[in-house]
């Protein structure tokens, strides 16, 4: 074929039905105009339902609610590659994806539109879940062995309808694992509403969730309606239970017993039909003892316990948490940081985090304002963390510093797998010299091909 003649487009049709990549492209908007077979296969939805549909409606990603990439190409003008995001199928199963971006142009360079590619990572996911010996649920990951017996016997919580005490200090994600429950519950196509009990007076408490009728109170000019009333066949988190007065204490004990509330200035009792979860950052056992909790509520809320460990006593999460912060970030912020230096990681596995998850998640913001690409190194951390001092030595953490190796060979084994074992591209990215990546290979006993990705027979 001459240089000049064009591939013939039942040609390129029969390509990209031939890739496994999942392939679409959008006009000016936002409205699918080509969908190929991988694609349908990826989603579960035949073509002749998405093409003419927003992509949002089809792809329903989390991506769609924040930093869009295809939004990002067709602004900028520019591709992006390897995104990772996840999408919901036809079968309201989350789908994990890694997504590369570029504008569609006709000849003459004028975008028409987008042009997106996907690769379903189920597989990848799961397998990297085994090797890691982590387990992922919903947005909660963890490697420690007091989460997994949580995730365990989550399923089992959550199709009852009990009410649920979840215990734990603060930053240590009650909320996201009333989440957790939430979505695999029977109500899962229901709202999901929080409120912080301890951040309102009573009055206003009662208001939130409840509601009120018009002239209730001064300024109620119209009736509102309260959170058990718009959760109705949903689940309520009650966050903060044990800052609640004792009259408040009360008064829920009530809607608990009884299924049923009033709002403010009505005469009327409603029904309720919630499923009720607590979260505390107090002991409300302890609480109950000393005479500021009531009992009968206690016993009440307290038909299931959880208690969410702090992250001081799950440290074999650090690095996995990290990964998941950074991988977030950069998706948000347009980075492509690598992860954590060996020396940076070393001193979040020394930290006490007073803070837990949260003060971890802060770390790593602070870090990517700080660090645009490669990895993130000492200097880039928070003061507090550098000058609290070296990192616990060696004898005396076995477990850290075989939660680092691990994530060492993690994203050594990763870096080299997406360049094809190609292990200059792969050094590069991981900000070292090729001779570290060699030592750093023998040192942590990682067994990797002979052919790299530059030659047919070519040993490290």
């Amino acid at each position: 074929m001459k240089k000049s003649e064009a591939i013939p487009a039942n040609v390129t049709e029969t390509i990209l039905e031939s890739i496994s990549d999942g392939v679409f492209t959008v006009n000016h908007e936002w409205r699918i105009m080509s969908f190929n077979r991988a694609a349908e296969e990826i989603t579960g939805i035949p073509r002749s339902e998405a093409i003419g549909r927003f992509c949002w409606e089809v792809f329903r990603s989390n991506m769609c609610e924040g930093d869009c990439a295809l939004k990002r190409t067709m602004k900028e003008g520019k591709a992006f590659v390897s995104s990772s995001t996840y999408i919901i199928n036809s079968d309201k199963k989350r789908i994990p994806i890694n997504v590369s971006t570029a504008p569609l142009q006709d000849e003459h360079g004028k975008v028409l539109g987008g042009v997106e590619t996907f690769r379903d990572n189920t597989l990848v996911e799961e397998l990297r879940k085994e090797l890691s010996g982590g387990f992922i649920l919903g947005d909660m990951v963890s490697n420690s062995d007091a989460m997994h017996r949580i995730f365990a016997v989550l399923p089992q919580i959550a199709e009852s309808d009990s009410t649920v005490l979840i215990e734990g200090e603060t930053g240590t994600g009650k909320e996201m694992m009333a989440k957790a429950l939430h979505r695999q519950s029977l109500r899962r196509d229901k709202p999901f509403l929080a409120i912080n009990c301890g951040a309102l007076p009573d009055t206003l408490l009662e208001s939130e969730l409840f509601g009120y009728k018009a002239g209730a109170f001064t300024n109620a000019a119209r009736d509102k309606q309260g959170i058990f009333a718009a959760a109705q066949g949903g689940t309520i988190l009650l966050d903060e239970l044990g800052e609640t007065s004792p009259a408040f204490q009360v008064k829920l004990l009530r809607v608990l017993e009884e299924r049923e509330f009033q709002p403010l200035g009505s005469v009327v009792r409603e029904k309720s039909d919630v499923r009720i979860l607590a979260a505390t950052n107090r002991e409300l056992s302890r609480l109950v003892e000393q005479g500021r909790f009531r009992r009968d509520l206690f016993y009440r809320v307290n038909i299931v316990s959880l208690q969410l460990p702090p992250l001081r006593e799950r440290r074999e999460d650090i690095p996995l948490l990290a990964e998941r912060f950074i991988a977030k970030m950069n998706r948000l912020g347009g980075k492509s940081v690598s992860g954590l230096s060996p020396e940076a990681l070393s001193l979040l596995m020394g930290h006490s985090f007073p803070g837990n998850i949260r003060e971890l998640e802060n770390m790593i913001e602070h870090a990517l304002i700080l660090c645009s690409q490669g990895e993130i190194t000492p200097a880039q951390l928070p003061s507090y963390l550098v000058q609290q001092g070296p990192p616990i030595p060696e004898e005396a953490s076995p477990d850290i510093h075989a939660a680092v190796e691990r994530t060492e060979v993690e994203l050594i084994h990763a870096a080299l797998e997406r360049h094809g074992y190609n292990r200059t591209a792969a050094a590069r990215e991981l900000g070292m010299h090729k001779s570290t990546l060699f030592r750093k290979v023998k040192k942590l006993g990682i067994t990797l091909p002979t052919v790299d990705g530059r030659h047919s027979s070519s040993a490290l």
